[in-house]
């Protein structure tokens, strides 16, 4: 079972600590899920592996970048902008999805200009 955890570095750790404060079940330090009439240590507080299901589905994808780089080790891409990390919806994704609209409306805008001029729409009429 160990085999299949994804180990984080020191920078992924302290990002997913940050994150731990955003599940519904942590309490003061404690997880409530683990809560059997004592209090116990979340388990994602102090190790080093996504040991916890709740954690890697509900509150993982709220850090899109960490998310992709430790679920998603073997499909992930970097993005051509930002160099982000993230995970391709097809084969030929390029972009992460912050820039690919931005990237979207840039290509149209080219693609628009590049019609224009080659239909002579925006040269001046110089008549016979």
């Amino acid at each position: 079972m160990s085999d299949n955890l994804p180990h984080m570095d020191y920078r992924q750790h302290r990002r997913a600590r940050r994150l731990v404060h955003e599940c519904c079940n942590y309490d003061e330090g404690n997880c409530l899920l683990l809560d059997d009439g004592e209090p116990c240590v979340c388990v994602q507080s102090i190790s080093f592996s996504l040991m916890c299901h709740w954690f890697r589905v509900a509150v993982l994808p709220l850090d899109g970048e960490l998310a992709a780089a430790l679920l998603c080790r073997g499909s992930r891409k970097r993005c051509a902008v930002c160099g982000a990390a993230f995970v391709p919806k097809s084969n030929r994704g390029k972009y992460c999805p912050d820039c690919a609209g931005r990237m979207k409306k840039i290509k149209a805008a080219e693609r628009k200009r590049k019609q224009r001029h080659k239909c002579h729409a925006l040269e001046p009429f110089k008549p016979a």
